[in-house]
């Protein structure tokens, strides 16, 4: 325990996080350094400018992306920047440039978020250039310079890719591993006495969330990289056989779904459960010990004593069989000894993942089947998406028109007031601003947090510490720290940012005091504008979005639970088949869990349906985790059932019940269906052991659960 937060520095360190706060404060800082030896600072501060904006643009992904949206914004900020340097003369043509560029470069957010990150860029360099009036031949060497700093970090950033190919890979799927450890141990809390049910969902669905969000990076990243889609190389081939495997050990902790309060009633008076605690959480620590691996160029082992507890654990599952005396009922004993077994799975998987670090093994390592082209997002650049956005009906086109008009409205205060830096307001806006009015409202928080607190220590600096060097590598620190958790933690991002422009404003004889103050006054002024607007202009607001989310999670389920059922009624099975369907129930499960976390952030008059959403989102996790257990009982367990005939009316009228409360919440039906359940035929002639039973009783648990949506979905009118 005491080691932990050393554990976790040493995390962060070996992060992608902060390689990108180093890779960008290396690009940006350069220049300027550079050139002040020659006495060309002015130039040197061009040049990191235009570092600094493509660095926008340079997130996470495959390099192929990064190199060409570097390319497209070096372009762009270099032909906005002569625009605006022969333009801003006049008010009126810059602030109608100012509208007609934040509409189209907001509009490019429905490409994706590189594209969205081009458009920021673009804008970016639009606001700081709008002040800056030049001479026209000085405006094209200022264009030229800032070409020039964009040009610098793009070969900055693809020398370092190339220093190390697999690095990005290894550091994503780390970080996907360490959310899985994370969702683990939020499972372990459903084992703990008096356990907070309601509160251990909302993490466990938070959790999951993350879990998708990072494997969906991974898998960009993995399976558009050449040398590890051709598995060319043993890393390659090692990289690609841990992330699979770690999305199969996932799927098997999804399917550890029982429940918990009845397991609590009957058990924790013999404190069995508090054991399955431990064990779960020391896989935890095993998994956090290959993420550690991935980073650091270790090798894993398992969390001590993991591998004797289970063995105990099995034992007493042993006992509690034979003496039990009637005193538990079998479906509890069952429970635990599944969970168990389950355990045991995931154990020799993690034994399996630990394998591949062995340098022997590494290079003999086989390569996989997998069709990866079929795994990954394809982002259209069709125009006619663009087209077909053109309308009010569409979320992006009233973000983009929004943006527009506010960005006036900053652009003419910001005039109005007799400020040295009120493009600050600007800016603001700019970062602030988003799709929808709890992001808006995020952001907007963690800003004013960032900026006051950050004000208030920068000022403390330069009151207190008058030593040029020092105050360098404060700045040094700061810069660091800023651009490693922009992706991070915005709130900590900004915090390091303000001391940083104060700093860098002290270096440059600016006056650092009066600096502070009009920054808070500007972020203050850029905040409220953009919260408003958020609010009265064209708003988003989440629950618009969910009649779609609950079809599209209904729909995934469905034909999740069909590919399952095909495990076990066919005798060729299409795994590729499968695992798209496994993946298309996490994305739109994270999809609406995330609706469902924004919406508690909006007005409470447009929390509409709340406590539905909320049993709905429960509900489907259950189907998705029932669904879960049914498919490893085959691929794990190799259960089958005697009768499979018996099975499919129960399996073809779960499918009828997900399809009929998809159509009635994409059409709300007034008259109340009467859709039975299906009762298996000699239900009760089954030994409660058989493995026909314990298929057969999860065919109905999802049929039961099936049901319960479909009773739910009746009731809701969105």
């Amino acid at each position: 325990m005491f080691n932990q937060p050393i554990r976790n520095i040493q995390d962060f360190l070996l992060s992608t996080y902060f390689a990108d706060g180093l890779r960008i404060t290396i690009g940006v800082l350069c220049p300027s350094l550079l050139l002040a030896q020659f006495g060309m600072l002015q130039y040197g501060m061009t040049l990191s400018l235009g570092a600094l904006c493509i660095s926008v643009v340079d997130s996470p992904g495959p390099i192929v992306h990064r190199r060409n949206a570097m390319l497209i914004t070096t372009v762009l900020i270099s032909v906005i920047s002569i625009i605006v340097g022969l333009t801003n003369k006049s008010i009126i043509v810059t602030g109608t440039l100012l509208v007609i560029c934040s509409f189209i470069f907001s509009m490019l957010s429905i490409y994706g978020d590189r594209a969205a990150s081009i458009g920021i860029s673009v804008l970016l360099i639009m606001v700081l250039s709008i002040d800056d009036i030049r001479p026209w031949r000085e405006v094209l060497f200022y264009a030229l310079l800032i070409f020039a700093g964009s040009v610098w970090y793009t070969l900055l950033s693809y020398f370092v890719y190339r220093l190390r190919p697999y690095r990005l890979v290894q550091q994503i799927l780390s970080d996907s591993i360490l959310q899985v450890s994370e969702f683990l141990r939020a499972k372990a809390k459903f084992y703990h006495a008096n356990a907070d049910y309601e509160k251990n969902y909302a993490e466990l669905l938070q959790l999951q969330v993350h879990v998708h969000e990072k494997q969906n990076e991974v898998r960009e990243v993995l399976f558009r990289t050449r040398e590890i889609v051709r598995e060319s190389t043993p890393e390659g081939r090692f990289l690609l056989l841990v992330f699979v495997d770690m999305v199969d050990l996932f799927e098997q902790v999804m399917s550890t779904y029982y429940n918990y309060k009845q397991l609590h009633e009957q058990f924790d008076s013999i404190g069995i459960l508090p054991q399955y605690e431990d064990v779960i959480n020391k896989i935890a620590a095993s998994l956090d010990e290959i993420s550690f691996a991935l980073k650091s160029g270790g090798t894993p082992t398992l969390a001590y004593g993991l591998v004797d507890d289970v063995a105990k654990l099995k034992k007493e599952i042993t006992k509690l069989e034979v003496n039990s005396e009637e005193k538990y009922t079998t479906l509890g004993l069952i429970a635990l000894k599944n969970i168990e077994v389950n355990i045991e799975n995931i154990v020799s998987r993690v034994k399996t993942i630990n394998s591949y670090f062995n340098k022997k093994e590494k290079k003999n390592l086989k390569s996989r089947d997998i069709d990866v082209d079929k795994f990954v997002t394809r982002q259209s650049t069709d125009v006619k998406l663009l087209q077909d956005n053109l309308t009010f009906s569409s979320s992006t086109f009233r973000h983009s028109l929004r943006v527009a008009i506010v960005m006036l409205i900053g652009f003419v205060v910001a005039k109005s007031l007799d400020f040295a830096h009120s493009y600050w307001i600007l800016l603001t806006i700019l970062v602030i601003s988003k799709p929808g009015f709890s992001l808006t409202k995020e952001r907007n928080i963690q800003r004013l947090i960032g900026t006051i607190v950050g004000a208030f220590i920068g000022m403390g600096i330069l009151m207190y510490i008058h030593d040029k060097h020092t105050l360098f590598v404060i700045l040094l620190i700061c810069m660091i720290g800023s651009y490693s958790f922009q992706r991070k933690n915005y709130v900590i991002s900004v915090l390091f940012m303000t001391p940083y422009i104060l700093v860098l404003f002290d270096f440059l004889g600016m006056g650092s005091m009066s600096i502070a103050r009009e920054r808070i006054y500007d972020t203050l002024i850029g905040s409220g504008i953009a919260l408003l607007a958020s609010y009265s202009l064209f708003p988003n607001w989440e629950h618009e979005k969910l009649k779609q989310a609950m079809i599209d999670i209904i729909k995934a389920n469905s034909s999740y639970f069909k590919e399952v059922t095909l495990l076990y009624f066919e005798q060729t099975q299409n795994l590729t088949n499968y695992k798209l369907a496994r993946k298309a129930v996490y994305v739109s499960t994270s999809n609406l869990a995330s609706l469902f976390q924004r919406m508690f952030s909006e007005p409470k008059s447009k929390q509409l349906h709340i406590k539905e959403l909320h049993q709905f989102t429960v509900l489907n996790h259950l189907l998705s985790s029932y669904i879960a257990t049914l498919s490893l009982y085959k691929k794990e367990h190799q259960f089958v059932h005697s009768n499979f005939e018996e099975l499919k009316p129960v399996s073809e009228n779960t499918l009828y019940l997900l399809n009929l409360s998809a159509d009635n919440l994409a059409v709300h039906q007034e008259n109340m269906s009467n859709v039975p359940l299906i009762r298996r035929k000699n239900s009760t002639e089954i030994s409660v052991e058989d493995e026909n039973m314990i298929i057969a009783e999860q065919f109905d648990s999802i049929q039961k659960v099936a049901y319960d949506i479909f009773k739910l979905a009746e009731k809701l009118k969105i």
